[in-house]
């Protein structure tokens, strides 16, 4: 946060001056203490915690019920007609079948968006820590629903899962990420921020994995195939009773310092009377939303908020990015590109898992590199690799056949996009309005984040079809064209995030595009 800055507490005849040497080496991590005797928050038992138990419980859910329908959609299109004969005397015709189909794909999207929309008003009703709850206790419901279905020949029951499955998603993505960015200190937002992310990557990849024929990929096992996920679930919902609830939260939205503090004491398992900057930081923020009383911060207020369009704008824009840069497509055409390349159809499937363990590992990696390297190089670098290498594998799918070794050629190109993919569009989007917005707008913001996130992935796969049957291969190139709009875009008006509070962020884009924070030097520490 550059110098850092003198600070007094509500502790004053305790708490020890602050000073603004940050380099003093960390004697223990758990206490965080340094040799000069003042406090510096980090990892603690509670935040592991609250990482680990979300990233499993909630966002690896998410991840799941993305990629899980494509294994078995041949076998779920035959019990929905069978459904429909057996319970309505009907039999679809095959263009039916595909609609039937599109709607049970579909909906989860619907519920996505949904979810994103309510993830505001829950995320400032009920906390973050309790609406995280009702996300899983939505993903249990949706995974009783796929048990059942085919007891009851249920086409409606199978539908009705994956919308529940798709609010608790909509709902996750809104406010998992705010609630891990809240408990974390300034210096570990980042680290934090991947944590949903990855275990979003994390899901498709055990989706992928649950649906090979030698594990849960039979004819009769697709119920347990939809619904194994909720044994996650069911194990860490416990410990989220167990976590704190963002002190954020308590603090600036319910005016609740006893608890606040409580529970920041509780999280970094520390006294109050040490946490000094923690606790002017808690104040920085009130102040910062001292205006702010009166009207609810909701979506539509965020919106007419001219100081906060800008930031907005470049949180949706940077969320829509993420899906319609093509990565869904990508991994669509894995397959066939392993299998021109030689691969049989087991060995296709195989090479698509990998390319689900590469996007799944670049997480680690990205925490350390969003540490090291901020926000911003990583995020424009990636876009504008990824736009490059969508460009590429354009040109090499369509002369696939002309050359022996062009198969190989995509084959690098899709691994080497999941890869530059992973470490900037895949992660940052999801976090970045919590380093952006005030404690008061997050929600709000978090959630129009979202909404842009589940319109971008439906967006696309509402065109890609027709997309595919038209151009073919050269449909990446329209993702390469949209992903350097993106890329020229966040460049102009993206600052560097890292280091800063958000009071900070938002005086760099309070004057809208005039103020051109990307011209601002970061003198962040990490």
């Amino acid at each position: 946060m550059g110098e850092q800055q003198e600070r007094t507490t509500l502790f004053a005849e305790t708490a020890p001056r602050l000073s603004p040497d940050i380099s003093q080496p960390v004697t223990n991590e758990h206490q965080q203490l340094t040799q000069s005797g003042e406090y510096k928050a980090g990892w603690s038992f509670y935040l592991v915690l609250a990482g680990v138990v979300t990233t499993l419980g909630s966002s690896l859910p998410v991840g799941y019920n993305i990629g899980v329908v494509n294994t078995p959609a041949g076998l779920l299109k035959e019990f929905c007609n069978q459904s429909f004969v057996t319970r309505y005397d009907v039999t679809l015709d095959a263009g039916w079948l595909e609609v039937l189909w599109a709607s049970v794909v579909s909906i989860f999207i619907v519920g996505g968006c949904t979810g994103s929309i309510l993830g505001s008003l829950l995320a400032d009703t009920m906390g973050r820590k309790k609406a995280t709850i009702v996300t899983s206790v939505l993903f249990i419901c949706g995974a009783l629903l796929f048990m059942l279905c085919r007891a009851a020949n249920s086409v409606e029951m199978l539908i009705a899962g994956r919308l529940l499955v798709g609010l608790a998603g909509g709902l996750t993505t809104s406010i998992v990420p705010m609630y891990l960015a809240e408990l974390a200190p300034l210096s570990l937002t980042g680290t934090m921020g991947v944590a949903c992310p990855m275990g979003v990557n994390l899901g498709v990849l055990v989706g992928q994995v649950m649906g090979l024929r030698s594990i849960l990929g039979g004819a009769d096992d697709w119920p347990y195939l939809l619904s194994v996920y909720a044994l996650l679930v069911i194990f860490c919902l416990p410990v989220l009773f167990m976590l704190p609830e963002s002190p954020k939260y308590l603090f600036v939205v319910k005016r609740d310092e006893n608890g606040a503090l409580k529970e920041l004491s509780r999280l970094r398992g520390v006294s109050p009377s040490v946490l000094a900057e923690d606790i002017e930081l808690l104040r920085e923020e009130t102040r910062a939303s001292a205006s702010l009383t009166g009207e609810r911060w909701s979506m539509a207020r965020v919106l007419r908020e001219p100081s906060l369009r800008l930031p907005l704008l470049l949180v949706c824009t940077m969320q829509a990015g993420q899906q319609t840069s093509g990565i869904n497509a990508v991994f669509y055409y894995s397959t066939t590109i392993f299998k021109q390349a030689g691969l049989t159809a087991l060995q296709s499937q195989y090479a698509t898992i990998g390319c689900g363990a590469v996007n799944a590992c670049t997480g680690a990696l990205a925490a350390r590199l969003l540490a090291a390297a901020g926000r911003r190089a990583p995020l424009l670098g990636s876009a504008l690799a990824a736009a490059a290498l969508l460009a590429a594998l354009a040109v090499c799918m369509t002369f696939i056949n002309a050359l022996s070794w062009m198969p190989y050629a995509c084959m690098a190109a899709v691994l080497a996009y999941v890869l530059v993919y992973g470490l900037g569009l895949g992660p940052i989007p999801y976090f970045i309005a919590s380093e952006m917005f005030e404690v008061a707008p997050r929600p709000a913001a978090m959630a129009w984040g979202s909404l842009a996130n589940w319109g971008g992935n439906f967006l696309v796969g509402m065109t890609f079809p027709t997309m595919r049957e038209a151009i073919g291969p050269y449909s990446f190139l329209v993702f390469s064209a949209v992903t350097v709009a993106l890329f020229v875009f966040q460049k102009m008006y993206f600052p560097e995030t890292r280091g800063k509070t958000p009071s900070q962020v938002a005086q760099l884009c309070g004057r809208g595009f005039k103020s051109r924070p990307a011209r601002v030097p970061s003198r962040g520490h990490v």
